[in-house]
């Protein structure tokens, strides 16, 4: 029998390891440069929630082994494809615009993270943990930027920056805890056969 090809696999976990860390690099980016918040941190950040949605959907496709990682990427995939489209066609012009489109984001991936870090212990994955406290933490300050509680400028963009840290490091803990690559990985001949044989059976 053929051999599954991991190549997919493997380009979405260091895809997603490489995006991950490009996240927590703008978050620091816009806690220590908030001024730069209209201007090329926008246009930086468009790209890389473009990228980072790209890698989301060819690892929804991929069929990692415990296929925790990935199977909500589907739609976590197309909204940061879409944000990032946004982002770019329409330079930011707002900061409470900004703010409330990546608090969709990141509480959405944060409410899926928990349900990921719930498999993880199912699956036995120790730093299941991890997954779970950096998704609170995350869809926390999801809550956050869009409730946006303070007024002041530059306490806002220092909570994007936060947000995005978190986020960034939560899927970087996702990826590298529960993104396993084996490279003797047959195709799924043995369900699609138990669902063949069940349908005989009925």
């Amino acid at each position: 029998m053929k051999m599954r090809s991991v190549t997919a696999m493997r380009v979405a976990k260091v895809g997603y390891i490489v995006m991950s860390l490009i996240l927590c690099a703008l978050g620091v980016c816009f806690l220590v440069r908030p001024d730069l918040l209209a201007g090329i941190l926008a246009v930086i950040l468009g790209i890389a929630l473009l990228v980072f949605g790209a890698v989301k959907l060819v690892g929804y496709f991929s069929r990692d082994l415990f296929r925790l990682a990935f199977q909500y990427d589907l739609e976590l995939g197309v909204l940061s494809v879409v944000l990032g489209i946004l982002l770019l066609l329409r330079p930011v012009e707002s900061l409470s615009v900004l703010l409330a489109a990546l608090g969709v984001a990141v509480l959405a991936d944060a409410l899926f993270k928990v349900r990921i870090a719930r498999d993880a212990r199912r699956f036995g994955i120790r730093p299941w943990w991890v997954i779970l406290a950096l998704a609170l933490v995350s869809g926390a300050l999801g809550v956050l930027l869009l409730l946006r509680p303070w007024r002041s400028a530059q306490v806002l963009t220092a909570l994007l920056g936060v947000g995005l840290l978190a986020t960034g490091a939560l899927n970087f803990a996702v990826a590298v805890s529960t993104v396993k690559i084996v490279k003797n990985q047959y195709p799924d001949v043995i369900e699609s056969e138990a669902y063949a044989w069940k349908d005989e059976v009925l």
